[in-house]
């Protein structure tokens, strides 16, 4: 039998994909290589189902002799160990972002005699209505809690954006932009104590009760299918901790980010001006641990703050703090400094990798802005939270709009600024 290979991310299958597969059984015995998470996180979303659960998929359909792991995008690697006498591909890729794809395909396939056979395209499918579909059903807490894992084992850097209510995760969960053939989106949504407590017209010092800021969860829950990571404050008293670790996972929320201070509490970005008070390494340790203790499953994630810089204690306390807080179990470390040149993170980073146990770190640039995704990553950042910036620049602009409004007595003037009725009831799921 001839040996014909095929290529697919086989998460969102549908008739199009089974005529590919219907083609390539006639040709000879079929081997399919499907993506890795890796390999797709690479130019677009996350897929819905992880790479076992796919490779399972094809395994049980009919006529597949084999199924293989393809590591990137790129067919070649594969081909020249099965070298294989077909390779089956829709006709879809002759234009496009996978047109050079196609190109090394051809030529690969040319060393040993081999030839692509491309089936015309199915009409009539659109992944994106399909992925659009599978939105608007929604997702289950346990399905959208274990993603974040999924997410970093798979991209370089996850990207984080705050949402302070269910219009703002909207937008978290729809913006995208596409360069190159690449799709570039949020990964998941960050619920910040500041934006919450400043959405609701409250200081930031914990004064928003954890009821009301649960109500904002459900919110983004409700209209959300990405992960969602909940900025828990201090995270209280352990006793109140262990049941916030226990909720937040019951709804479905990815991780929580709690900080090592103590008392009332006060915006980081103020530094020293006002007094940061720093729980004991053994006092925050023990907070981890009975957190980790509380929690059901292993999806869950709970990272540790570190606030040592922000108090002025220096790089070898904030070090010492978080071997504790790995050892103590924390599933991440979140580094926090005020400094704009960005000097300050990136020692601390260099002295981390020195580590013997490590665990994934989190950057909040709010201040060294200027550093790239590219950069963070470098220095060994794997999740990057975009803190504050939609409730940032949503004030400045519903301001101007009410100036304007009171300056000119009428409001033609702001129709430019503001987003067409029709617009908003397109984008609230069931308006129609």
């Amino acid at each position: 039998m001839k040996k014909v290979y095929v290529g697919m991310s086989a998460d969102l299958l549908h008739h199009g994909h089974l005529n590919i597969l219907r083609v390539a059984r006639e040709l000879g015995d079929v081997t399919v290589g499907v993506l890795t998470d890796q390999a797709i996180a690479s130019y677009k979303r996350l897929p819905f189902l992880g790479f076992d659960e796919r490779r399972a998929i094809i395994e049980n359909i009919k006529g597949v002799v084999s199924v293989v792991p393809q590591e990137t995008l790129d067919y070649v690697p594969n081909l020249r160990f099965l070298r294989p006498d077909y390779v089956v591909h829709g006709d879809d890729w002759k234009t496009g972002p996978q047109k050079e794809t196609r190109a090394r395909v051809i030529a690969a396939l040319a060393e040993w005699g081999g030839q692509l056979i491309e089936p015309e395209y199915t009409a009539g499918i659109s992944s994106t209505k399909l992925i659009q579909g599978q939105r608007e059903i929604g997702t289950t807490p346990q399905v959208r809690m274990r993603r974040l894992r999924r997410l970093l084992a798979a991209k370089g850097i996850v990207r984080v954006l705050e949402a302070h209510n269910g219009l703002s995760a909207l937008i978290v969960e729809n913006t995208a932009s596409n360069e190159g053939g690449r799709r570039e989106e949020f990964d998941a949504v960050w619920l910040s104590s500041l934006t919450d407590s400043t959405a609701k017209g409250r200081p930031d010092i914990e004064l928003v009760d954890r009821t009301s800021r649960l109500q904002t969860m459900n919110e983004i829950l409700e209209v959300t299918t990405k992960p969602v990571i909940f900025d828990g404050d201090t995270g209280g008293p352990v006793e109140h901790f262990t049941f916030l670790v226990k909720t937040l996972e019951r709804l479905g929320v990815s991780a929580v980010i709690i900080e090592d201070k103590v008392g009332l509490k006060r915006n980081s970005l103020f530094g020293t001006e006002v007094e940061q008070l720093l729980d004991t390494v053994e006092g925050f340790s023990g907070k981890i641990s009975a957190g980790k203790k509380a929690q059901v499953t292993d999806d869950f994630m709970i990272i540790a703050r570190i606030e040592g810089l922000i108090a002025g204690q220096g790089m070898d306390e904030a070090l010492q703090r978080a071997r504790a807080y790995i050892a103590a179990g924390a599933d991440g470390i979140m580094i926090h400094s005020k400094e704009k040149d960005g000097r300050e993170i990136a020692e601390f980073c260099a002295r981390y990798a020195r580590l013997e146990q490590r665990a994934p770190l989190v950057a909040v640039p709010t201040s060294y802005n200027h550093l790239t995704e590219d950069e963070l990553r470098a220095l060994g950042f794997s999740i990057v939270i975009y803190a504050n910036h939609l409730l940032r620049s949503a004030y400045p602009a519903m301001k101007r709009t009410a100036e304007q409004i009171l300056a000119r007595h009428r409001s033609l003037e702001v129709d430019g600024d503001c987003i067409p009725i029709k617009e908003i009831l397109n984008l609230i799921p069931g308006s129609r």
